[in-house]
């Protein structure tokens, strides 16, 4: 659990001490007016009921953070979401996440092919550029938060990364990070907030592929491999202006349901400049989750969906947090990061490559997916693999 205190004087206190100093003056001129005063008789006064004094409580700010992985959006994906006047709808491919996701504040993925949109042509790996009616999915569900530092980045080039910074610039209230139209927007430290509670969100990438942003644009993408300590030291300065710093690392081995070295080291690191949460991507397959001190760690949430063709890569987490901000009578708080829980998903699609649809666990059998209930309990040894205390279910 992660206990963050910042101690902050509101206005009221400053009024209550101005208050209490004009009152302290007016007894203090009553009692040389009454010293000097002619002496009368007092009357007798009834005595009158002592008044309690009102006890001042805690102010408490709750919000829920929901994580999944990448949308990864293959050629099979989009051909399937072709309409006959050829637009584009994933709606139905996504439904089934909705109960889910509306029950939650922060709502978070990452966007694996850049949404470049039509007009720059639409391909799939190994240079993907995607329709942005998937966006417009993801939406309509809800995200507010999404990545869009990853290896992918720069498939589409400079105008790839414009054009999608302009589409989610359009979207209300969408928060993006790791990609930029300006070294000013790259620098800037943003801070959001929701339900009272404030947070930084920032996302890095290993790199692109050996792809690499212009000359003088490097800051286009959020790249951490060289720049470790710059990264580090945004994180130590969101920590001092936010209750929450959150950070997205597109990092680790593909295919590997075990964190690497780097991915340990660099964790205990983010944790150590202040980091609350960190949120992994990249292997295509779930990693484990577990507790760095204060830090709460996803290594990895694999897939939302994508048309891969392995069954570990069609399995991802969703995963959850509940954030609670404590604001005390004397202005102090303190932000806890609480009750991590994760869940599994699978992409389900017919043979063909047709029929793709993002499924819940709890609403498989095994015509959808053979063996799906020993498949749960193997993935829940790997999200569990690091740490016990990790809840399984319940997202």
């Amino acid at each position: 659990m992660h206990v963050k205190t910042k101690r902050h004087l509101k206005k009221q206190v400053y009024i209550a001490i101005a208050v209490l100093a004009l009152a302290i003056a007016g007894v203090y001129g009553w009692h040389l007016y009454s010293k000097n005063a002619p002496k009368e008789e007092a009357a007798v006064q009834p005595t009158a009921s002592p008044t309690a004094t009102p006890v001042p409580t805690p102010e408490v700010y709750t919000a829920d953070l929901f994580m999944t992985g990448d949308g990864l959006i293959h050629g099979a994906v989009y051909y399937d979401a072709k309409q006959d006047d050829g637009s584009y709808d994933f709606s139905g491919m996504l439904e089934n996440l909705r109960p889910i996701v509306d029950k939650y504040d922060l709502k978070y993925y990452n966007q694996e092919t850049i949404l470049g949109g039509t007009e720059l042509g639409l391909s799939s790996y190994p240079q993907f550029n995607t329709p942005q009616e998937f966006g417009d999915a993801m939406v309509d569900l809800g995200f507010n938060l999404v990545s869009t530092a990853n290896n992918h980045s720069l498939d589409k080039g400079e105008q790839g990364i414009e054009n999608s910074l302009t589409y989610w610039k359009n979207q209300k209230n969408v928060v993006t990070a790791g990609t930029y139209l300006s070294q000013e927007e790259a620098d800037a430290l943003p801070v959001h907030e929701i339900n009272g509670i404030t947070y930084t969100y920032l996302s890095y990438t290993y790199g692109c592929n050996g792809l690499t942003a212009p000359e003088g644009k490097e800051y286009m993408v959020n790249v951490y491999a060289g720049h470790e300590e710059e990264m580090l030291e945004k994180v130590r300065q969101a920590d001092q202006i936010s209750d929450v710093v959150m950070i997205a690392m597109h990092w680790g081995t593909e295919y590997s349901t075990e964190a690497n070295e780097e991915q340990r080291s660099l964790a205990q690191q983010l944790s150590d400049a202040g980091a609350d949460i960190i949120i992994g991507c990249h292997p295509h397959v779930i990693e484990p989750v577990e507790w760095i001190d204060d830090t709460i760690c996803f290594y990895s949430l694999g897939n939302m969906i994508s048309a891969q063709d392995q069954q570990p890569r069609l399995i991802g987490m969703i995963a959850g947090v509940t954030i609670t901000k404590t604001v005390e009578p004397d202005g102090s708080s303190s932000t806890v990061i609480e009750q991590p829980r994760a869940d599994l998903i699978y992409t389900y699609y017919a043979p063909g490559f047709t029929q793709f649809k993002v499924y819940p666990f709890s609403q498989l059998d095994d015509t959808l997916l053979p063996g799906y209930q020993s498949i749960y309990e193997e993935y829940t040894g790997i999200i569990t693999a690091y740490d016990s205390s990790i809840q399984v279910g319940g997202v």
